[in-house]
């Protein structure tokens, strides 16, 4: 599924593309053929994103809300000389039909959620969403509020959109290890200084993906040059610490990396750089 990054670069996108031009919309598929019917001729003024919830923003208060979901894609084509016919199962398509300036169209292809919604339903679904890391207006003491007082294991909290929003498994493998915490630690174990640190990272982390377009997390001294080894080879991309690195030796330290399934997602950690965390009362691993 893509992470947050992704999301934020696509709203970026589609604002630079369709922004401020009235569009064409369709739906090649017919699944949102009510929706594009309505927006049909109206002028796209922007996009936005919170976490993996993406909002392209009509005139009249309306809105499109896309959830891209673990198969779905949306391609934005610029200054086309042509628009060729949509090919396979296109719920939406956006059309910039040519006039001072070349076509452009995107096609959304196979999301959860394609729907036309109003501000305050909007509105709604940010309402049941966590602070996003990417967005200026977000409170990390929101979400400190849901972790300080939860039994549930780090790892899981982090993914919980309604906890925080745009993380997924890659950035939650990657901020833990990059601040030594071992994805199975309860979250009110965490000291508060240690959530703003992972905050803070992701905050960092998070920005370069959207302009990169990637996920690196590694820090100067662990990159392919400084280290003289190979490149990461993913179709993933992006240079990684533990992230589906199952079995290959930590780049800090050596040990194999280790891979175990919670929540029904892959999780990936260092054994040695991500001590078991142990309750200085009891003594004993939590």
């Amino acid at each position: 599924m893509p992470e947050g990054h992704t999301l934020h670069r696509l709203a970026d996108r589609l604002t630079e593309v369709f922004g401020g031009h009235r569009v064409r919309v369709s739906s090649p598929q017919g699944r949102f053929a009510a929706g594009a019917e309505r927006l049909d001729g109206s002028r796209l003024l922007d996009a936005d994103a919170w976490g993996k919830q993406l909002f392209a923003r009509f005139e009249g208060e309306r809105f499109v809300h896309v959830h891209l979901g673990l198969y779905g894609t949306f391609d934005v084509h610029d200054d086309v000389d042509a628009v060729p016919e949509a090919v396979g199962q296109v719920r939406l398509r956006l059309l910039r039909p040519a006039a001072e300036r070349p076509a452009a169209y995107g096609d959304l292809r196979g999301p959860t959620a394609c729907k036309l919604v109003t501000a305050e339903e909007r509105d709604a679904v940010v309402a049941r969403i966590g602070p996003d890391p990417l967005r200026c207006d977000a409170d990390p003491d929101r979400a400190w509020a849901r972790v300080r007082r939860s039994s549930a294991p780090i790892g899981t909290l982090l993914m919980d959109q309604s906890v925080l929003a745009g993380v997924g498994n890659v950035y939650r493998a990657e901020v833990l290890f990059r601040h030594r915490i071992h994805p199975l630690r309860p979250g009110r174990t965490l000291r508060v200084s240690q959530w703003r640190a992972i905050w803070d990272d992701l905050v960092v982390l998070m920005t370069e993906g959207v302009g990169s377009g990637r996920i690196d997390t590694v820090r100067p001294e662990h990159t392919p040059e400084a280290m003289g080894r190979e490149p990461r080879v993913d179709d993933h991309g992006g240079e990684v610490y533990v992230y589906r690195r199952a079995g290959q030796p930590c780049h800090v330290c050596g040990t194999a990396v280790r891979a175990d399934v919670l929540g029904g997602r892959n999780l990936f950690w260092c054994a040695r750089c991500q001590p078991v965390f142990r309750s200085r009362a009891s003594g004993e691993p939590r």
